[in-house]
């Protein structure tokens, strides 16, 4: 084994909901010396037998002399197996809103919101592992008969690489039947949840506790949740509030106390540090960009330059970006809503405004609401695929209302995932420095405030809240 000086080289793995990237690093430094790639299938809906093929694809001819391996992954996808090992039914992922009403009546259920969030550290919605379990209760039982043991993405492919049901503490948050408070399963709510029964749960490992050795004797690490793995991945402490903008957005930042906010609005995940993470999750992110400019017939870059010619507030044209519904607020059957159309702010420059702003403007509610529950905001840290939009850099401080940091592009779930197999192999948790990155001051408080104010109004004209 690799001295505690140097670990060697080791490998993050990032099963995301699009696709499976992997970074092999540098244990001591984390520079990062190879990359690989393979899509998955789109949809709500998923075999886990593809994200072994893309790992497998993905990590061809990178791992020879690799000595660790850590595996991050979508959060909250429900992989259920049989005696057998076999998967009862395509798994359940995260964006499937059909446990939307499974979701309410749980709630209900087991004592109101307030008391799902002091036991579980949040309130079931659609999303969650739990709300799928009674989904599948109630419309699949035959197929909940035979489930022994309930898996997440991660966990599944941890379980392949070593053979052990196996999960860590940040991914079991996200079940909603694992108390981060108390640091252990609920195993009253999950009969509750599955309608009496009462599958196997993986054993929850230490933060730097080896989940076991793949078949040629590389340590795998315990793996967690995608974001926990980027919040590793980017180092974050006290005062980084995390903003990623992919597939879904989300806001999340380091706490010392766990949360258990009984609105919803925050999950009260643990970390991958032994620490917690309350966390925000929309679902509507950098597609209501995309989405905005196929609309306008034009590409990314040209949507871009499109977004930064129009002035703050897009001439108070507001965009209510719920494209795809909405987790929170818990909006499951909503629709995106255009206001304030006038016939001269009707510009293809204001939409792509009124799009980049919608979107960040969900994402400061969320950042609002740590505030509300004691967390420290002195910062943001913008990440995903469409922190890099110039349109977004813009309006990001103006709409956060703090300095907003850029770190240069990379892959920060993955890059965690391989932060950790590197804590794993030598016991002490790796000092990896953030560079490259992009600092931008608030330049113009009002404008942000009056952004925030108009969309604030446009919400509650539509949804009356």
């Amino acid at each position: 084994m690799p001295s505690v000086d140097s670990p060697g080289l080791v490998a993050g793995v990032d099963s995301s909901t699009q696709s499976t990237k992997v970074v092999v690093c540098d244990g001591e430094t984390g520079r990062v010396v190879r990359e690989g790639r393979a899509p998955h299938p789109d949809g709500t809906v998923a075999d886990p037998a593809d994200w072994w093929r893309a790992l497998t694809t993905a990590t061809d001819g990178l791992l020879d002399d690799v000595v660790g391996i850590g595996v991050a992954a979508q959060q909250h996808g429900l992989v259920a197996l049989d005696e057998r090992g076999e998967v009862v039914r395509p798994a359940l992922l995260w964006n499937d809103n059909r446990s939307a009403q499974a979701a309410l009546d749980l709630t209900e259920e087991l004592g109101g919101a307030q008391a799902c969030a002091d036991a579980v550290g949040l309130v079931p919605v659609a999303s969650f592992t739990i709300s799928k379990l009674r989904w599948m209760a109630e419309h699949e039982p035959q197929l909940a008969d035979r489930v022994t043991d309930v898996l997440l993405p991660h966990d599944w492919l941890t379980w392949r690489l070593t053979g052990e049901m196996v999960t860590d503490r940040g991914d079991a948050s996200g079940t909603g039947y694992w108390s981060p408070r108390e640091g252990r399963y609920r195993p009253d709510v999950l009969a509750t949840a599955f309608g009496g029964r009462t599958p196997r749960t993986p054993r929850v490992l230490d933060p730097a506790e080896p989940a076991g050795r793949t078949p040629d004797g590389k340590l795998v690490s315990a793996g967690t949740g995608d974001n926990m793995g980027a919040a590793l991945g980017l180092a974050i402490g006290p005062g980084d509030v995390v903003v990623s903008l992919g597939t879904s957005g989300t806001v999340f930042a380091s706490a010392e106390q766990p949360s258990a906010d009984a609105t919803g609005t925050i999950a009260g995940f643990a970390d991958a540090t032994g620490r917690f993470l309350p966390l925000v999750c929309t679902l509507n992110a950098a597609r209501v960009l995309t989405s905005t400019a196929a609309l306008l017939g034009v590409e990314m870059a040209e949507f871009d330059r499109l977004a930064c010619q129009a002035a703050p507030g897009a001439d108070d044209l507001v965009l209510l970006p719920y494209l795809d519904g909405e987790r929170t607020p818990t909006l499951p059957d909503a629709s995106g809503t255009l206001l304030g159309l006038r016939r001269d702010n009707m510009t293809p420059q204001n939409l792509a405004r009124a799009a980049v702003e919608g979107m960040l403007c969900g994402l400061a509610a969320g950042v609002d609401a740590l505030r509300e529950q004691g967390v420290e905001v002195r910062r943001v840290l913008l990440i995903g695929g469409a922190a890099q939009s110039k349109a977004v850099q813009v309006a990001a401080p103006q709409v956060f209302g703090v300095p907003v940091t850029v770190p240069a592009p990379a892959e920060y779930v993955a890059l965690g995932a391989a932060r950790q197999a590197a804590w794993a192999l030598t016991g002490q948790q790796p000092d990896w420095a953030l560079t490259g990155a992009t600092e931008l001051e608030v330049t113009d408080e009002s404008a942000g405030e009056r952004i925030r104010r108009h969309h604030h109004e446009a919400f509650a004209q539509v949804h009356g809240g």
